[in-house]
This record gives structure tokens, C-alpha cells and sequence, in this order.
């Protein structure tokens, strides 16, 4: 079996719809999809150079879906919005420091895999500019793709871990944010909770 430790639906979906389904686990989940791609290129099953142009252009596409998902202005409507008060007076804060600082606040996000989805929708709330924010987005997606590609093909096998260790430092990153939101929301309003 050219797989080896691969499971046989996706080397069945692979076989089937090839880089297709490979843009598609990149709208979902970029990174992982990514990662997966090129041990799959280390396997023989796809061309490392295509799931490299294909990682780029299905992390892009999803985050283009969430930029346009924050500019129509239906963010509020959704129910995760809703349950953590993520009405517009809340993003408010985040959105007018967008339009101060697009580019170190998309790139920090897309090269840290953390609070990605509230700031790429948060961008579009912001209407920044969609050739702003696919140009930095570009410029943080090229090089974080690379150096998965290469994590990816030279693990092959060891797909499993890279899952594992991705999950962690993604956590840990989560964990540095939310302190540093703590003490930024700390030092703007002298409380953490709303009210407080």
C-alpha cells in the first residue's frame, strides 16, 4: 500500500478527487490540510509543488469567505455571536484598531493559527480593503504554507504527532492571547468583565 499509515478514506478521496479535495480540507482547516497534502506528496500521491499552490489558494479562499462574511455585516446574526455579546459595540474596539494597524494584526493572526476566524471577520467589519487584506494575507500565508509543506513532507508518516503538536502550540498561543487581552482590556477600561 503506497500509504503506508495513511487512512484508506483519504487516500480513497485523494485516488478520487485529488487536489480538489485537498482545496477543500484547506477551507476548512488549512493548516492541517496542508500538513496532510505534502505527507501525502511524500508518499507519491500528489506533486509537492501543487499542494503548495493548492494550500495557498484554499487558505485564501476561506479567508476571503470570512472577510466578506464580517463586511455584510451579518456577524451579529450568528448564535456564537450572540451567546458571548459579540454585538458591534463589542467588536467596535477591534475594528477601529484594524483600520489603524491592518497589517500587523492579519499577519500576527495568520502566523500564530489562533483567534483567526474573529479577526479575519473582524477585517471585513472594518472594510479594510480587500486588496489590503489578501496582500497581507498573502504575505503571511506564502511562508507559513512553505514551511508546513516542508514539515508535512519530511514527517510523512508521522502525521498523527504533527496533529498533536499543532494542537498544543495552537493552545498555548491561545492561552498568550487571552492574557494578553486580559491586561490590554485591563489597562483600557480597569476591569476585565463588562461593567465591572
Amino acid at each position: 500500500m503506497p500509504g503506508g499509515n495513511m487512512p484508506e478514506w483519504l487516500l480513497s478521496a485523494i485516488s478520487n478527487y485529488g487536489y480538489a479535495a485537498l482545496f477543500i480540507a484547506a477551507l476548512i482547516e488549512g493548516p492541517m490540510a496542508t500538513l496532510f497534502g505534502a505527507a501525502l506528496a511524500s508518499q507519491g500521491l500528489l506533486h509537492l509543488g501543487g499542494v503548495y499552490t493548492v494550500a495557498v489558494a484554499g487558505d485564501l479562499t476561506g479567508d476571503l469567505i470570512l472577510y466578506g462574511l464580517g463586511m455584510s455585516g451579518r456577524i451579529t446574526a450568528l448564535p456564537w455571536c450572540r451567546r458571548f455579546d459579540l454585538g458591534r459595540r463589542r467588536l467596535e474596539p477591534l475594528v477601529q484598531r484594524f483600520r489603524i494597524h491592518p497589517g500587523r494584526i492579519l499577519v500576527t493572526a495568520k502566523l500564530t493559527h489562533v483567534a483567526g476566524f474573529v479577526v479575519l471577520v473582524s477585517a471585513g467589519a472594518a472594510r479594510i480593503p480587500v486588496w489590503l487584506f489578501l496582500g497581507f494575507n498573502l504575505l503571511a500565508t506564502l511562508p507559513k504554507s512553505g514551511l508546513l509543506v516542508l514539515l508535512g513532507f519530511f514527517a510523512g508518516a508521522a502525521w498523527q504527532r504533527i496533529d498533536l503538536w499543532l494542537w498544543l502550540l495552537s493552545c498555548s498561543f491561545l492561552v498568550v492571547l487571552c492574557i494578553m487581552l486580559v491586561v490590554y482590556l485591563r489597562r483600557i477600561t480597569g476591569s476585565v468583565l463588562p461593567g465591572g
